[in-house]
């Protein structure tokens, strides 16, 4: 468990900065996760290629003549901002638990325009998004909070209580996993569970049948419960519940 934890961890620093020192070092990554096997063109499905000098990370198929990026079909394909840019603020929002802000990223990256630091933000964050993601279930947290968020005319002050003057209302739910639920939680009783069962003394017992008054005339079978079959014999007459 140890191990594995210490694989989830983002690099540091110092192992980013070793490990994707250029474009270059970027580049043979994608390529790497593109084609693990080797070059495949994604028209033909040719396996024999080569990297262009005249375009940058680009691989072009021997057999079609299909030149293809290996940033191709990413957040990164047609980007003017250069790969080591984009690896480094990956690793920017992996290793802040309490993510970045754009301007904390454009102070980071250097960048002159806090309008490109906001657009990578934005795609990273659409791209981290699970396509296939379901419904939450089970035991679910949910809290809220609340940011100032003010127009020009709304007051400095914000509005009272609930009031939405001022400020942006934000929701948040995440689903819990069986191990993460405490034991108390789990043992108490849902609201839509059956009451628990009270002492059986307390609850009220039904009164004795009042015994029957001799009266005349035949004598009748009484059978609560099951149904009686219809004799054929006269000695027996016919009953039935």
């Amino acid at each position: 468990m140890a191990n594995r934890w210490k694989h989830d961890r983002p690099l540091s620093r110092a192992q980013f900065e070793a490990r994707f020192p250029d474009d270059a070092a970027c580049a043979a990554y994608l390529a790497a996760r593109r084609w693990p096997e080797g070059f495949v063109c994604p028209g033909c499905g040719g396996a024999k290629g080569w990297a262009l000098k005249a375009k940058a990370f680009t691989w072009e198929c021997a057999a079609c003549r299909r030149q293809t990026s290996v940033t191709a079909g990413t957040v990164m394909h047609g980007s003017h901002l250069s790969l080591k840019a984009w690896f480094a603020a990956i690793h920017i929002m992996t290793s802040h638990s309490n993510g970045v802000s754009a301007l904390q990223l454009q102070a980071q990256l250097g960048l002159g325009s806090y309008k490109s630091a906001w657009l990578l933000l934005t795609k990273l964050r659409r791209a981290m998004v699970d396509p296939g993601r379901s419904l939450l279930e089970g035991v679910v947290e949910i809290d809220e909070t609340e940011l100032p968020l003010r127009a020009r005319d709304d007051p400095p002050a914000g509005g009272q209580g609930r009031s939405p003057l001022g400020k942006m209302f934000v929701a948040g739910a995440v689903e819990l996993s069986p191990e993460a639920i405490p034991a108390a939680s789990a043992s108490r009783r849902s609201p839509i569970s059956p009451p628990p069962r009270s002492n059986p003394s307390s609850q009220p017992q039904p009164r004795p049948a009042p015994a029957s008054s001799p009266t005349a005339g035949p004598a009748t079978l009484a059978c609560p419960i099951t149904r009686m079959t219809r004799r054929s014999s006269a000695r027996w007459p016919p009953t039935s519940c």
